[in-house]
């Protein structure tokens, strides 16, 4: 792997909070932040449609509030 040295300016918080990150996963600031770049360039977000759970209590079921977690979760995890 060929790296490309660059320079990027965090908050101050974010550093603290990035480098605490990097020394519990036991890898260097700069490791995690190619992870990071990685995960965002090449990862594909998970995206929820929260429309299909509008009307879940028009679909005829009788036991929608006993089992409304279940039908949420079905809901939203139709591809």
């Amino acid at each position: 792997m060929t790296l490309k040295r660059t320079q990027v300016y965090l908050e101050v918080e974010q550093h603290r909070l990035l480098k605490r990150e990097a020394e519990a996963k036991g890898v260097s600031l700069a490791e995690l932040m190619r992870q990071l770049a990685h995960d965002h360039l090449y990862k594909k977000p998970q995206r929820v449609d929260f429309a299909r759970i509008v009307g879940l209590g028009k679909s005829g079921a009788r036991d929608i509030s006993e089992a409304h977690d279940r039908f949420v979760g079905d809901a939203v995890s139709k591809p």
